[in-house]
């Protein structure tokens, strides 16, 4: 059985910059409020005239493909995470599809929230491993600024999430790459982070438009100290999992990637694990929670600035709705 590799990483996040400045116009908050709770400083918003969920990825696929000297017709496969699809079916897979311009590849959807990415790129190492596809473009891409209730109401959530899309190649390999996926989830927390509607468990007269008077159930739902709590275990445990599986330890970890959630839980999971500030890389200060794309985004970063080198040992790690929880292991 072959090895799967990443060869290119791509991103992109919209133009419109929303500083914590910005939202204290809109409801009760300021700078202090959200940094010290959060971290983040300011995100990214998509313009609805511009931006959808697919180009976005396309253009984070263009610059994965141009790094890593491919072309778009080398695709044989889509993996795309996002739990925010510019439709409520069919998925934005096939929308990317048609956005690069392909033929009649597959197109599979991820909807693991936090932890997609994850969830997406080992579905893309089984498949490279068996040989059944060659070149698989993994995505993560959420547009979420259009469904933030930007009130005092919504603040604990509307502080947090942004706009963007992350992209990897992955393709075959003679020498380990991707050395190993960790997946996990537990549905009895799953009402503790999430968005109720527009879901198919209502009766018939709910689910047409107009009865819908009250929309907060389309607004993210969520406990913060639940999902904290629970939050800094799984990345904890997950990451050693991974570790564990291959014979290694933390001291081993050139970089760590986590899901960019809240700066407090990566500072956490960086003094639990006895890391240096130099070995994890967080960006969520300039893009705030984007989800799917948050570890694709941030690892494309990493990568240009010259933190991610041949023979680096990279783990990934994200927990996030459902709950679910993910870890990966890459010898770049």
């Amino acid at each position: 059985m072959q090895h799967s590799k990443i060869v290119g990483l791509g991103h992109y996040v919209p133009e419109r910059v929303v500083t914590n400045e910005d939202l204290s116009k809109l409801m009760d908050t300021n700078d202090e409020w959200i940094i010290e709770r959060t971290g983040i400083k300011e995100r990214r918003f998509a313009d609805p005239d511009k931006d959808t969920v697919a180009n976005m990825a396309a253009k984070a696929a263009k610059m994965a493909l141009e790094r890593a000297n491919a072309e778009a017709s080398d695709i044989d496969f889509i993996v795309f995470a996002t739990i925010t699809p510019d439709y409520f079916f069919p998925g934005s897979g096939v929308l990317l599809q048609r956005e690069l311009g392909l033929g009649s590849i597959p197109a599979l959807d991820i909807r693991n929230a936090c932890s997609g990415f994850i969830y997406a790129l080992s579905v893309a190492d089984q498949f490279i491993k068996t040989g059944m596809y060659k070149n698989v473009l993994v995505v993560g891409a959420e547009i979420q600024s259009t469904a933030l209730d930007l009130t005092t109401r919504g603040r604990g959530t509307a502080v947090i999430f942004g706009d963007g899309a992350g992209a990897a190649l992955v393709r075959p390999s003679d020498q380990p790459g991707i050395l190993s996926t960790h997946l996990h989830s537990d549905g009895n927390y799953a009402e503790e982070l999430y968005i109720k509607d527009p879901g198919s468990s209502r009766p018939h007269e709910e689910r047409q438009p107009e009865q819908i008077l009250d929309t907060a159930s389309f607004k993210v739902h969520m406990n913060g100290n639940m999902v904290f709590k629970h939050a800094v275990v799984k990345f904890h445990e997950v990451i050693m999992e991974a570790l564990e599986a291959n014979q290694l330890t933390k001291e081993d970890i050139d970089l760590l990637v986590p899901h960019q959630a809240n700066l407090r839980i990566s500072n956490y999971i960086q003094e639990k694990l006895g890391l240096p500030e130099q070995k994890v890389y967080n960006n969520i200060m300039r893009y705030g929670n984007t989800t799917a794309g948050s570890i694709p985004i941030a690892m494309s970063e990493a990568w240009a600035e010259g933190k991610i080198k041949e023979g680096d040992l990279i783990c990934l790690a994200a927990f996030g709705s459902g709950f679910t929880w993910a870890s990966a292991l890459i010898r770049w």
